[in-house]
């Protein structure tokens, strides 16, 4: 029987439940297939209310895509402006602008919600 998740202990029997479930590998619309489904969304609701997520810094974020794609900073010319922006921009000195989000999104794939923030560095100037 499948139960909502109330503490650590409950949590954990959750994880190993769903482990087991998909070493299984049910198929979907399955007795086991559901299972695995609805045990994966209470597990979900549980981290989501105790293990919050914070939204990365634009600046983190852009660095951490360049490393997934192995981009240098001149990679990103494009997409920010000169060699000089670009390093300012890395360094959290610049401001992203609208334009510069606009490609950093399209062309990086990073999320706009992401880009929007205020990074930390410069927040600490003002």
């Amino acid at each position: 029987m499948i139960k909502m998740i109330k503490t650590d202990t409950d949590y954990e029997k959750a994880l190993s439940k769903a482990e087991k479930l998909i070493d299984l590998d049910p198929a979907p619309g399955t007795e086991a297939g559901d299972q695995l489904e609805l045990l994966t969304l209470i597990i979900k609701h549980y981290e989501e209310e105790h293990f919050p997520m914070e939204i990365p810094d634009p600046v983190d974020a852009i660095r951490f895509r360049m490393e997934q794609q192995g981009l240098l900073q001149k990679d990103l010319i494009p997409y920010i402006g000169s060699k000089s922006k670009v390093s300012e921009v890395l360094a959290g000195k610049r401001p992203l602008t609208l334009k510069m989000i606009r490609a950093l999104n399209k062309a990086l794939n990073i999320p706009a919600e992401i880009l929007l923030q205020e990074s930390k560095d410069i927040s600490k100037a003002a």
